[in-house]
C-alpha cells in the first residue's frame, strides 16, 4: 500500500495496524477505520493503549519510526496502560469472585496485568490477546516472574480475529480500552456478549466526554463530537444489549495525570540515553505535541471508565462457567 493514512485516522491507535508487519492483515484495519466515518479514537496501549493525549500519529509517508517501538518507549514506565490505577483494577479483581478454571479472555491484553491477577487471585484459565509483540513479551516476562504455573497463554494476534472454541462459553470476556479492535463500543459489547456464558462478566474501559468539547479542542485532535458517548450513554450501550450494569470504575484526574505523565518522563528519559536516536526528533515531537493537547484541552474534557457488565443468568449457568 502507497497511500497515506485517510485524515481522520492520523492520531489514534487505530491507525498504527498500517505499519505492521509480520503478517498482519493491513486492509483489514484500514478497511475498519474507513467504515467508523470519523477518527478512530483509542485510549491506553495493550490493556491499555496510547492515549488522547499521546499519539498523533502520522502518515507513512512521512513517519520513519517504527510504530512498536514507540509505543515501547513511551509506554516504558507503566504497570497498567490505561488512564486508571493499580488499585482500581485490584479492586475490579476483588470484585469478580470468579471459581477456580473459569475460562477467560482479554483482548487487547497489554502488558498482561488483568490476567495475571485473576490467574494469581482465582487460578483461571485465560487467554490473553495483542497485536503488540512488546506488550506480549512483557506479559509474558510477567507471568513467568509471577504465576508461572497458571493456565494462562499470551498470543499475538487481531484481537477481532479472536473466536472461543463454543460461543458463549466463557466466563468473562474483556475489552480494557480498545473498543477500535471490533469498530465501537456497541460492536464491542456485542462480540464479547457472544464469547460469554449465561451469568458471564462482559468488561470494558472506554473514554467519554466530561463536557462538551471545544471547536479548538477537536480541530486540534482531529475528533468529531459524535466520536464519544457521555458516562450514562457508555452505559445505557450495554443495557439495551440486555447487560446488567454492575459496578463503574471511573478515573480521576490523578489517575490521567500519571498515565499522561509517564508518557512524557519515559520519553524524556529516552531522550537522556539515546541522543544519537535517528528517531529521536519524531518521538519528541509526537509526544511534546500531545502534551500540548492534554493540557490545554483533554485534562478538563475527557473521563474514562471501566465498565463491569454481567450477562443474563441461566439455570445452569455455573457449570457454563467451568472447564
Amino acid at each position: 500500500m502507497s497511500e497515506p493514512y485517510p485524515d481522520f485516522v492520523a492520531r489514534f491507535y487505530d491507525a498504527v495496524y498500517a505499519q505492521v508487519r509480520d503478517g498482519v492483515d493491513n486492509e483489514f484495519y484500514l478497511h475498519r477505520m474507513a467504515a467508523a466515518g470519523g477518527p478512530a479514537l483509542e485510549i491506553g496501549v495493550g490493556t491499555g493503549r496510547p492515549s488522547l493525549g499521546c499519539c498523533t500519529l502520522p502518515s507513512r509517508r512521512h513517519s520513519t519510526m517504527d510504530t512498536w517501538k514507540f509505543y515501547d518507549i513511551t509506554h516504558h514506565e507503566h504497570v497498567v496502560c490505561n488512564p486508571t490505577s493499580e488499585d482500581k483494577l485490584a479492586r475490579l479483581v476483588g470484585l469478580l469472585r470468579l471459581p477456580a478454571k473459569a475460562r477467560v479472555v482479554d483482548i487487547a491484553c497489554g502488558k498482561g496485568q488483568f490476567l495475571i491477577r485473576l490467574a494469581e487471585a482465582y487460578g483461571i484459565r485465560g487467554i490473553g490477546i495483542d497485536i503488540s509483540p512488546f506488550c506480549i513479551a512483557d506479559a509474558e516476562r510477567q507471568l513467568q516472574a509471577r504465576a508461572s504455573g497458571a493456565e494462562v497463554a499470551f498470543t499475538q494476534m487481531n484481537g477481532s480475529d479472536f473466536r472461543p472454541e463454543e460461543p458463549h462459553s466463557l466466563a468473562l470476556a474483556s475489552c480494557i480500552g480498545a473498543s477500535w479492535v471490533f469498530g465501537g463500543h456497541a460492536e464491542t459489547l456485542d462480540a464479547l456478549s457472544g464469547m460469554v456464558a449465561p451469568d458471564g462478566w462482559v468488561i470494558v474501559g472506554e473514554p467519554y466526554w466530561l463536557r462538551e468539547p471545544s471547536e479548538e479542542y477537536l480541530a486540534a485532535s482531529g475528533l468529531t463530537r459524535d466520536a464519544l458517548r457521555t458516562h450514562p450513554g457508555n452505559v445505557e450501550a450495554g443495557e439495551l444489549r440486555g447487560l446488567e450494569l454492575v459496578h463503574t470504575f471511573v478515573s480521576s484526574q490523578d489517575d490521567w495525570d500519571r498515565y499522561e505523565g509517564l508518557q512524557w518522563h519515559a520519553t524524556a528519559e529516552y531522550a537522556r540515553r539515546h541522543p544519537d536516536d535517528p528517531d529521536l526528533p519524531e518521538l519528541v515531537e509526537r509526544v511534546a505535541k500531545a502534551k500540548v493537547e492534554y493540557l490545554r484541552w483533554g485534562r478538563d474534557t475527557l473521563g474514562w471508565a471501566m465498565y463491569v457488565f454481567r450477562s443474563s443468568p441461566a439455570r445452569s449457568a455455573t457449570s457454563a462457567l467451568l472447564l
